[in-house]
């Protein structure tokens, strides 16, 4: 079979399925970021992937489908996605010794019903001309009021800061997380506002000294020539937890109910977390390989290593209803 990735709205896919056995897949993640790795598993096993991106609404729209969905399998970002499509019971676990060797424990689901693909830390930019080497060690400094109007940071109630909020409660306790957030609160610069890329941009501007961020937003940046002088007043330091490591989220995927190319669908699954595609992630993406020994990109290898927090994700996951509670009731976003 020729190569044919094909990019569909999500209404062309639920009208009719592909007469032969393609790939389907409902994705929260842009396709061009997906597009590279998956023209690669057509271009070597034949087997056309469909792409339909739906931003909001994946949940609502594999339950209304049921078992008519078109759906194979379903991609997206953040432990807190992954938790929400194992709660609708709209996913099924898939039993595959690929899988469980090449994903660490720490990175799928207990009950194989998603597996991460990829990793970002959740890190500090800051400023190179106004913060010293070595003046960032964990996230619990974060709250000293050392940095009192110096940080910079998208809506507390966004779900990468809820996942490292609830990743604070997972080592510390709730009443230490909620005095934690209260700290970062009044250290702000200004209202939380905009994405990751846009506190970098206020750093630049002298606006605050440091943000939080994902990693691969830098690599981003540095794509962009308008930017790239933002990025290039950064740089990225990885925090730790006073007794862990560096905060992690993910990108994921499961296979749906439905299925209707199971076999398929858990080749591609398999071929996403092979050295190949985990290399061709880690290049288009800026993000990590969750397989060991995978190649890193020459620009993600340049901002150094750091230790991933062990801290199970699914365990994260579930302290995310008291995550955002806390930053609602210290009124994080003013």
């Amino acid at each position: 079979m020729t190569l044919r990735t094909h990019l569909l709205a999500a209404s062309a896919i639920a009208v009719a399925a592909p007469a032969v056995a393609d790939v389907n897949i409902y994705t929260t993640r842009q396709p061009e970021l997906i597009e590279p790795v998956m023209e690669a598993f057509t271009e070597e096993t034949g087997i056309a992937v469909n792409l339909a991106f739906i931003d909001e609404g994946i949940v609502e729209r594999l339950r209304a489908e049921g078992d008519r969905s078109p759906a194979d399998l379903v991609m997206t970002v953040d432990i807190a996605n992954l938790k929400q499509i194992v709660d609708a019971d709209v996913i099924q676990p898939v039993d595959s010794d690929v899988l469980k060797s090449n994903v660490p424990a720490t990175l799928r689901d207990s009950e194989d019903r998603w597996f991460a693909l990829t990793a970002r830390a959740r890190i500090v930019y800051a400023s190179k001309d106004r913060v010293a080497d070595g003046e960032i060690t964990t996230y619990e400094d974060l709250a000293s009021d050392k940095w009192e109007g110096r940080i910079c940071t998208r809506s507390g109630t966004h779900n990468y800061n809820l996942a490292l909020l609830s990743a604070v409660i997972a080592h510390h306790g709730e009443e230490a997380a909620k005095e934690w957030a209260a700290g970062v609160r009044d250290n702000l610069a200004r209202k939380p506002q905009g994405n990751d890329r846009a506190q970098v941009r206020a750093i630049w501007a002298g606006e605050c000294d440091i943000s939080l961020g994902n990693t691969y937003y830098m690599g981003k940046m540095l794509e962009d020539a308008e930017q790239t002088e933002w990025a290039n007043s950064v740089r990225i330091v990885f925090p730790e937890f006073e007794d862990g490591g560096t905060h992690l989220n993910v990108s994921g995927i499961a296979l749906t109910k439905a299925a209707p190319n199971k076999d398929e669908a858990i080749q591609l699954m398999e071929y996403l977390v092979s050295d190949h595609a985990q290399a061709i992630y880690a290049k288009d993406n800026y993000e990590y390989p969750v397989l060991d020994g995978a190649a890193l990109s020459d620009v993600v290898a340049s901002w150094g290593t750091f230790t991933p927090d062990e801290m199970d994700l699914p365990e994260i996951a579930d302290h995310r209803p008291a995550a955002l509670r806390i930053m609602e009731e210290v009124n994080f976003d003013g």
